[in-house]
């Protein structure tokens, strides 16, 4: 477990934040980690994803028993980054065959969140949730790009983890809402959420049956400094995209082991992020609109 739970810096809070983090610690160690209030779209679409057994025909009519995802997977084939041919699909079916399941469970992700937005369990939650949609689904299409430009890491998994990469934020804020003192400290909800958020989100990955290397790639997404020698891997691409969907053209990866190895000097970062800005761009509507 990677949290400290006696973090002396969450004393400015000492009674409310001591109990929240203890509470948090025991979820972790017990495995108990599931995120509350999450659409039953969500789990419908990723249950039938997970089983090997679904069929096409099963994953169509789970995602279109949901309009507003059915048009979202649309507009996503047809989006310029993946519609190569110029031919535009209103047919389901071939929408999913062509995205594939990956970027079907990020848009799906994707979608969840925006409606957990408006949820009214959720209220209080709002600036909170909005920012963490929009860091997301950022992070997501730079992990495309930087995997299929800089790497041979799959693109469609790097979108995927790219955009589940603040999951574990999401568990501590929808936890965090029945303890509202916490919300008088920006500061100290802040830095909660930066202590565990990785922690947990590795652990709801690894409960959802996600392969290790994507659940290993959110719980190490801050490591961008692994001296590790070899070809880039889902680790680097995740770590260096939640960088650049933070700070832009002014990132600086400081020659870190994770540019190294996809090949990234400060140059060449400016470059990737220039000529990729209309194709980062279209995903991100894609994924967020």
């Amino acid at each position: 477990m990677s949290a400290n739970l006696t973090n002396t810096s969450l004393l400015a809070e000492p009674n409310v934040a001591f109990d929240f983090v203890r509470t948090l610690a025991a979820e972790l160690s017990r495995g108990n980690v599931d995120l509350p209030s999450f659409p039953e779209i969500a789990v419908r679409v990723r249950r039938v994803l997970s089983d090997p057994k679904s069929s096409v025909d099963q994953v169509v009519r789970v995602v279109g028993s949901e309009p507003a995802l059915a048009a979202r997977l649309l507009r996503i084939s047809n989006s310029a980054s993946l519609n190569r041919s110029g031919r535009a699909l209103t047919d389901l079916r071939t929408a999913i065959n062509r995205i594939g399941y990956n970027m079907v469970r990020s848009a799906s992700m994707s979608f969840s969140m925006a409606q957990m937005r408006k949820s009214n369990k959720l209220v209080g939650l709002e600036r909170h949730l909005s920012d963490l949609w929009q860091s997301s689904t950022s992070a997501a299409a730079l992990a495309y790009v930087l995997a299929r430009n800089c790497s041979k890491v799959n693109p469609d998994e790097a979108m995927l983890i790219g955009m589940m990469h603040g999951i574990g934020k999401l568990y501590v804020l929808t936890r965090a809402i029945d303890h509202p003192n916490l919300f008088a400290s920006d500061a100290t909800l802040n830095e909660i959420i930066e202590e565990w958020h990785a922690s947990i989100g590795k652990a709801i990955l690894e409960n959802w049956n996600f392969p290790e290397a994507m659940a290993q790639a959110v719980g190490e997404q801050a490591h961008v400094e692994r001296t590790e020698e070899g070809p880039a891997d889902l680790n680097d691409v995740i770590a260096i995209a939640i960088l650049m969907a933070a700070h832009g053209t002014d990132v600086a990866l400081h020659e870190s082991g994770a540019a190294k190895r996809l090949g990234l000097d400060s140059e060449k970062t400016q470059g990737v992020m220039r000529e990729s800005a209309a194709e980062v761009n279209a995903l991100s509507l894609a994924l967020g609109s």
